[in-house]
């Protein structure tokens, strides 16, 4: 299978995702923050009026002879079989691929199911008779558990790991190589387990081979305190990773990518001349943020949505006389930017001021975009939509193909924003009805910013780009 990712915004051909699971449903208050969830989610709603959506979305540009004229694919369906992993009429697409559908698949290898259940065993602390149960599972109950936790009785071993469905965390494709992650939380580590054993063993990825790139600790970092060794982890999300151009690749450092992960992934990517520019971007360090894909994303080579606060924008704003009244004093907050490049055979550096100089410079210098660069402000930059609408992804979008978008419903300042500056927007469910009935071909679709419905998925704090894990788009024109 070809594997190869050189921009945000060329068109999507192949990808990974994973629909919401059972054990999203097992979310209860009490840990929530601790499995990284700020609230708890209706799981029907989620999954029926919500993600399916987004499935069709990405069924009918990427693989359309899947679900076009599917009966039970279809939005007034009332069972959705067609869209559960789990169920003998999922559609199973090579195109749009389940990220569960790929770990029963290597678990057909009984050499391989037995290292993963002995790996994850371990990082669970599960008990030598336990281990043993899990051996005597179906493939089909054991994939269920190393997801949820849980078997098909509802006995829970360990926790899920909800945020699975953020596909775009456990790696990311860089050109012809995926960098693999390294989370910063526990809750995400059985997940980070799963992928490697993935890519590494599954048919599918066979061209990765020796192309597969890990994060590791420092050799001397065993030797730290206990209590040291976690803030000093190198630690590494694919939310903080972004591919902009073919030779250039952004990192974000935030509150889930430490500084000392992104140098070493920058060195292991120059050393084995993947590309040769890396950008280093360093967010506040803010639940708000969490990775720099949730500031801005990349719709078009000239086109870019960003929240204001965090960009030049936000020294051009007027300030409001009763704040500032009371001693609020009205400013950017600090990103620092350094870029790294090689240049005749030797590495250079460069700083930016700010965020719209930076994606400015990607659009003209590695994107040869001859249009002026326009920014679309989360909110429409006013206050106090522009912090809001980021809470619930207005900056996290994925691109389908350039000028087409998935975003998210909730975010109406940003849908104005995006109309001022030429787009169309429609909302999804319009859209799939639109293209059931054959009034609308996906491939007519341009310069659009599709709303996904997202009164639960938004809970789970992150947008369509963080629920994809592109694996081939094509070449950027």
């Amino acid at each position: 299978m070809n594997i190869h990712v050189n921009s945000e915004i060329s068109t999507l051909k192949r990808l990974v995702i994973h629909s919401p699971d059972s054990g999203l449903g097992k979310v209860v208050p009490s840990k929530a923050q601790d499995w990284l969830f700020e609230d708890i989610v209706h799981l029907s709603t989620m999954r029926k009026d919500e993600y399916d959506y987004y499935v069709r979305i990405l069924l009918y540009f990427l693989d359309p002879g899947k679900i076009k004229g599917v009966e039970a694919a279809k939005s007034d369906s009332m069972n959705r079989d067609f869209f559960n992993p789990k169920k003998e009429s999922y559609f199973k697409s090579d195109k749009v691929i389940e990220f569960e559908t790929l770990l029963a698949d290597i678990l057909e290898n009984d050499g391989l199911r037995k290292q993963l259940i002995s790996a994850v065993s371990a990082i669970e602390e599960c008990s030598y008779q336990e281990m043993l149960q899990f051996q005597e599972m179906s493939k089909k109950e054991l994939t269920m558990m190393l997801i949820t936790g849980m078997n098909t009785k509802g006995e829970m071993y360990f926790p899920p790991v909800p945020n699975l469905i953020f596909t775009r965390d456990i790696g990311i494709v860089i050109n012809d190589h995926i960098l693999m992650n390294k989370p910063a939380k526990m809750a995400r580590s059985r997940e980070s387990l799963l992928a490697k054993y993935v890519f590494y063993n599954h048919p599918y990825f066979e061209d990765l081979k020796g192309k597969i790139i890990e994060i590791e600790e420092n050799e001397e970092h065993f030797l730290l305190p206990e209590e040291e060794q976690n803030s000093r982890a190198d630690t590494l999300e694919g939310g903080d990773v972004m591919m902009v151009a073919p030779n250039h690749l952004f990192i974000g450092i935030s509150e889930r990518t430490s500084l000392e992960a992104a140098r070493q992934a920058m060195r292991k990517l120059f050393d084995q001349k993947v590309l040769t520019k890396v950008t280093l971007i360093k967010i506040p360090a803010k639940r708000d943020y969490m990775h720099i894909d949730t500031i801005f994303t990349q719709i078009k080579k000239n086109v870019w949505v960003l929240l204001g606060s965090l960009g030049r924008a936000a020294e051009k704003q007027k300030k409001d006389k009763i704040w500032e009244e009371l001693g609020q004093k009205e400013k950017a907050e600090e990103l620092v930017i350094k870029q790294f490049y090689i240049e005749n055979g030797k590495e250079k550096s460069r700083s930016f001021e700010n965020l719209e100089d930076l994606l400015d410079d990607v659009s003209k210098t590695d994107l040869q975009s001859k249009e002026e660069t326009v920014f679309v402000y989360s909110g429409n930059n006013e206050f106090p939509f522009g912090a809001r609408e980021q809470w619930t992804d207005s900056c996290n979008l994925l691109v389908l193909k350039e000028g087409v978008a998935i975003g998210y419903d909730r975010n109406d300042k940003t849908s104005e924003a995006f109309r001022a500056a030429g787009f169309d927007t429609i909302h999804a469910v319009d859209l799939v009805k639109s293209f059931e009935s054959g009034e609308r071909d996906p491939q007519s679709i341009e310069n659009t910013i599709i709303l996904l419905p997202s009164a639960e998925l938004s809970r789970a704090r992150g947008g369509s780009h963080c629920m994809s894990l592109p694996i081939l788009r094509t070449g950027v024109r």
